[in-house]
């Protein structure tokens, strides 16, 4: 069996407990196995630059939200991004899919990604540009697969939304959310590979410089995901305050 296979099984196992109770975080992790299933179908058609560092990223970058889901089940602490994301399952009044559906992907993005990118790429690699290069194009390879999906995703939410949980604006809004999927991966792509270079800086310098940029990430990803839990339209927001977050001086 192939590792992006154990993941999947890995994320399986932690869904069918969600959909059994009417658990909310469903929404984001079942979006989340079907686009890790469409992944891994384009690394075996060896569409990436490097398919089998593609797939290891894959299953890093997983690691960080699915171990977090764990911790939060066990123990209910996990860093601020996650923490607010996951509270957003029990609030009253309801959050509908969708919402739970970007509340995860900003936590996610935003705050594990740059990790993920740092623990398959050396501070060596981060100095070779041609290197840079080449991961940068898989990266850009994964948010075309993501883009792809928005229209399939959007009628899988739809299936489990209920009455009202889409204002007319929210319907109106519908293309440009599509179209606007495209726009908000390419702003946090530029972000992610900003503050990933800015946290390998910081690794060189030793543990404590990392831990503090780390930190950093936290805080300003828990904000933008704190941003997204306010009343009113995300996807306003979102075009008008962008998608991403940037670490001081990255």
């Amino acid at each position: 069996m192939a590792p992006i296979d154990d993941l999947l099984s890995r994320m399986d196992a932690l869904v069918q407990p969600m959909r059994a109770f009417g658990d909310e975080r469903q929404h984001f992790l079942s979006t989340y196995m079907r686009t890790t299933i469409a992944v891994k179908h384009e690394i075996e058609r060896g569409a990436f630059v490097d398919g089998d560092w593609t797939e290891r990223w894959d299953i890093a970058f997983a690691d960080l939200y699915l171990d977090a889901l764990e911790e939060w089940n066990a123990k209910g602490s996990v860093p601020g991004p996650w923490r607010i994301a996951f509270e957003a399952a029990n609030a009253t009044p309801r959050v509908p899919p969708i919402r739970h559906l970007l509340l995860g992907m900003n936590a996610h993005i935003n705050y594990d990604l740059p990790q993920a990118l740092i623990l398959v790429i050396t501070d060596q690699e981060f100095d070779d540009p041609a290197l840079v290069a080449r991961r940068s194009r898989d990266h850009e390879r994964i948010d075309a697969v993501l883009s792809s999906r928005v229209a399939a995703e959007d009628h899988e939410l739809r299936k489990m939304e209920q009455p009202g949980d889409r204002t007319l604006l929210d319907h109106l809004l519908t293309p440009f959310n599509r179209a606007g999927s495209k726009r908000f991966l390419k702003e946090a792509r530029g972000k992610v590979w900003r503050n990933a270079t800015a946290l390998s800086d910081a690794r060189r310098q030793g543990l404590e410089p990392l831990a503090e940029r780390l930190r950093q990430l936290e805080a300003l990803s828990a904000e933008r995901v704190a941003d997204l839990r306010r009343p009113g339209q995300v996807l306003l927001r979102l075009a008008r305050d962008g998608f991403g977050v940037l670490l001081p001086g990255a």
